[in-house]
């Protein structure tokens, strides 16, 4: 039998005993390991492949910079523009989500199972309008809007898997010491 957030086998209410902080904290700490996964994993099939290590970085930051640009809002060094953007929304949409997973109202069994295929989810619908920018604004080919959307997918799936562990396993975690 696996163990539940709340105990028992099914709950119907809010998580009275995680706090607000406690579960924006535990989805910020898991949306900052879940980017951090997923960039090193990118970075690591890019060395194999002979590619350059920082090259989505560089895509994150030219789709930034071409947003801003037509905002009249001059930008630079896309490299870091887009390291500060992963590093921006990874931790925002992990706290969101620590959010949702502890306020929403709905029955439910949560188990580190249901918590990483819930983080896989969330990534990945979340992200595809954020997403969805880059073959625009970069006027990406067919093909290259393919692969984009290829090497996204599986990355974001990475990143959803950590942020729904992380959070599962913290909130678990926040719920057995209160229960002492």
């Amino acid at each position: 039998m696996e163990k539940t957030l709340e105990g028992t086998a099914h709950g119907t209410a809010r998580n009275p005993s995680t706090s607000f902080l406690k579960s924006l904290g535990w989805g910020m700490f898991g949306g900052i390991a879940g980017t951090l996964a997923m960039d090193l994993t990118l970075m690591a099939v890019l060395a194999a492949f002979g590619l350059p290590t920082l090259t989505c970085f560089s895509i994150v930051g030219d789709t930034a910079a071409h947003f801003f640009s037509m905002q009249n809002v001059g930008m630079t060094g896309t490299i870091l523009l887009g390291v500060a953007t992963h590093y921006t929304v990874g931790p925002l949409i992990g706290a969101i989500f620590g959010l949702l997973v502890t306020r929403v109202k709905t029955p439910r069994v949560y188990t580190q199972r249901k918590y990483l295929l819930l983080g896989i989810l969330y990534v990945e619908i979340l992200s595809q309008p954020l997403l969805a920018t880059t073959p625009i604004l970069l006027k990406m080919t067919a093909a290259a809007t393919l692969q984009w959307y290829g090497g996204s997918f599986i990355m974001h799936m990475i990143a959803g898997a950590v942020l729904g562990a992380v959070v599962g396993c913290g909130l678990q975690l926040t719920t057995a010491v209160n229960h002492r």
